[in-house]
């Protein structure tokens, strides 16, 4: 699952940033019926809500924060994965009327994170809010000696400050309109300031002919002496 930038870029500069966030979206946890009880190799399935037939993106946002496209799904119910394939080994997608299912067959480590389902319409990118997906803690039986009492320690997770899925991706979006907006405001100053100075050629150039040229044939020219008789 390779992160997709240019995607989430193509989706931004779309829908011109007009907004990210609506109330028409909505995830519901289908398997596992509680997200505790997750664990290794077994089956996720999430469903999107969402009151509009206009298809919709799931994207996964790992524990560091990064943005990965999983697939889109259209209003015809044609799933789309990573590298514009049908289907995906470690996936699947399909459409439900008005409702975006999105199924991780196996559940690794590497899946873990959040997950959010976007949908554009009326020129406006709406994110549902992020569905989180981790695997318990491990408890692991520390060795005892002979006669001793068997001691259990719990392996706890690293308490990884994951960051905000909603402002991680509003920072994302406002870096992309930024760059739409000055890149192109950058590149119309720079030909103004070419045209400037090919004006300011052309305008030399045609002083210096104007100067070369012949004098009028009304003026006189001056009358030679003459030559002793």
């Amino acid at each position: 699952m390779d992160t997709a930038p240019a995607l989430l870029l193509l989706l931004t500069l779309a829908f011109c940033c007009p907004g990210v966030y609506g109330q028409s979206l909505e995830i519901k946890l289908r398997s596992p019926k509680d997200i505790t009880q997750l664990r290794l190799g077994q089956k996720l399935e999430l469903e999107c809500r969402s009151d509009r037939h206009s298809g919709a993106y799931w994207i996964h946002q790992d524990k560091s924060g990064s943005l990965h496209f999983i697939v889109f799904i259209s209003s015809t119910s044609r799933a789309t994965f990573e590298g514009n394939q049908k289907t995906s080994p470690h996936f699947e997608a399909w459409r439900e009327h008005t409702s975006y299912h999105l199924a991780v067959k196996s559940f690794t480590p590497q899946d873990e994170g959040s997950y959010f389902c976007v949908a554009g319409f009326n020129q406006m990118l709406y994110f549902s809010p992020g569905q989180l997906a981790f695997l318990p803690a491990t408890t692991v039986v520390a060795p005892t000696m002979c006669g001793s009492t068997p001691k259990s320690s719990t392996t706890e997770e690293p308490n990884l400050q994951t960051p905000d899925p909603a402002e991680r991706t509003q920072e994302d979006l406002d870096f992309f309109c930024h760059i739409f907006i000055w890149v192109p405001l950058a590149g119309a100053c720079l030909l103004l300031l070419i045209a400037l100075a090919i004006t300011i050629v052309l305008r030399q150039q045609t002083r210096r002919r104007r100067c070369r040229c012949k004098r009028p044939a009304n003026e006189e020219s001056p009358r030679k002496p003459r030559a002793p008789k």
